[in-house]
């Protein structure tokens, strides 16, 4: 019986969750993963924010006038309002990665359209602004993901690059960072390590690795932009093609 219950389960999980993330990316439904100035890249920030860490990246953004975009979850939003409210004031973006990081793969209808507008409206009170991008914890949709994509853009990435693995190291993250940068490039990055599958000190690497980045020659060639910034040099580079 209990055999039967772990298939009936996995299948349910492949039918409700990994064929419609399979589809959506595929077909790229409602999503942005990467532009097309080549000038430009965007740094994108998952997980926070964290009490520690996300202050410590805010300073070193700020010390190198880079701006980014953070997805925030909203259980933490509500635990540290100031941090979020001093990343929209230094000109960063703030998007939704769910009430808490959680698989959509695990939650139904009801659950995951309650988290996104749960997040949603932290973020308008501590900043005053009404959050426009959407990032899935770990990129997962499931069937119901493209109606609560209605109210949304949700944004990936084109480079993933591992950083909440402390077993990278610096250096080797720095390389993946700077084999990264490239025009319209969406970078990830994680400035909390409790999410599951993390570790918890990789985000003091992350940062380290970063400001190797920040030094380096190929870099300082780039405009560091938000998503939106991103999305607009894309749209006027088409319309002045035309």
């Amino acid at each position: 019986m209990w055999v039967w219950l772990f298939v009936c389960f996995i299948v349910g999980i492949a039918i409700y969750g990994i064929v419609p993330t399979i589809i959506i990316r595929k077909k790229r439904v409602r999503l942005f993963r990467e532009g097309t100035a080549s000038d430009c890249l965007a740094l994108t920030f998952d997980d926070g924010p964290d009490p520690y860490y996300t202050p410590k990246l805010l300073d070193l953004l700020k010390k190198y006038g880079v701006k980014a975009t953070f997805f925030v979850v909203g259980r933490k939003v509500e635990r540290y309002p100031d941090i979020v409210r001093r990343m929209a004031e230094e000109g960063h973006e703030i998007g939704i990665h769910n009430y808490r990081h959680i698989s959509n793969w695990l939650l139904p209808p009801i659950w995951l359209d309650w988290g996104v507008r749960r997040a949603a409206k932290a973020i308008e009170r501590a900043t005053g602004q009404r959050p426009v991008y959407y990032r899935p914890p770990w990129g997962h949709f499931n069937a119901w993901t493209p109606i609560v994509q209605k109210r949304y853009t949700t944004v990936l990435w084109s480079h993933i690059l591992g950083d909440w693995n402390e077993k990278i190291g610096t250096m080797e993250l720095f390389r993946r960072l700077r084999s990264s940068i490239r025009g319209g490039a969406v970078i990830v990055l994680h400035d909390n390590g409790d999410a599951l599958g993390a570790d918890k000190r990789a985000p003091e690497q992350m940062l380290s690795a970063l400001e190797l980045l920040f030094k380096d020659e190929a870099a300082k060639k780039m405009r560091w932009v938000t998503i939106t910034e991103l999305r607009n040099v894309q749209t006027n580079t088409q319309i002045s093609a035309m």
